[in-house]
């Protein structure tokens, strides 16, 4: 389907529960919902997040020394401050 045969066929059924505030309601909230992921481009589901931390354990990492600050441990890290 086309984006204007979707956004035609999302008419036609919001038109079949017009009349009913309840169903509009619930088509309200996911709508809702629908349109916070499309902003929010953070959000990712719990298997995304696992897959990206697994990835990431396998790149290069570093600790920081005890009693070692952001910025000492910054700037061994190569980072001019």
């Amino acid at each position: 389907m086309t984006t204007v045969q979707l956004n035609a066929e999302v008419y036609r059924t919001m038109g079949v529960i017009a009349e009913d505030e309840g169903l509009l309601r619930q088509a309200l909230k996911y709508l809702k919902k629908l349109a916070v992921k499309k902003q929010d481009e953070t959000l990712m589901t719990r298997e995304q997040f696992f897959a990206r931390v697994d990835e990431a354990k396998q790149g290069k990492s570093a600790t920081m020394l005890p009693g070692e600050n952001l910025s000492d441990f910054l700037r061994r890290q190569g980072y001019d401050l």
